[in-house]
């Protein structure tokens, strides 16, 4: 079933992209809802089914941002891959301060330079994929991401 599978990185992406988890749950049901509509005239053009959905999560973020005044969350490492079990306190105090200070370096960044990133890490996609969603060329992508993620590396450990 194309819900199931395409669901997690649909969800991580809008999450990233949406102010909180209920925001981004909404969303995704009106992507889904929005592509069950439109299937009938899809037309594959080379590009692979994955990129379709994330055009219409791109297009269901900007209008949710238009229809109200936008906030950025940052939550692209949910808490339960931080591997809070085996970990002292004093290191999940430092993992959450290194997570504070990377969402603030992430929250400057352009809206063009977190879509990157959101589609990268958030929704897995590599990057032909990520080319596709975008209308980019997969070189200008490869190019982009490496600057975004150096530029965030000097930042942060500047920082």
């Amino acid at each position: 079933m194309l819900y199931q599978r395409y669901l997690p990185q649909i969800y991580r992406y809008l999450r990233a992209r949406a102010g909180n988890a209920d925001d981004a749950a909404d969303l995704t049901q009106q992507v889904f809802l929005k592509a069950l509509a439109a299937l009938p005239g899809y037309r594959p053009c080379g590009r692979p089914f994955l990129a379709w959905l994330l055009r219409i999560a791109r297009n269901a973020v900007a209008d949710f941002y238009r229809r109200q005044r936008p906030t950025v969350a940052f939550d692209l490492v949910p808490e339960v891959a931080w591997g809070v079990g085996e970990e002292s306190p004093e290191s999940i105090v430092l993992r959450r301060e290194e997570l504070a200070r990377l969402q603030e370096l992430y929250l400057r960044l352009d809206p063009a330079k977190q879509e990157l990133l959101a589609l990268r890490f958030a929704a897995g996609l590599t990057v032909p994929e990520i080319a596709a969603v975008i209308g980019k060329r997969e070189a200008a992508v490869r190019k982009q991401l490496q600057r975004v993620v150096h530029q965030l590396k000097e930042q942060f450990r500047d920082a």
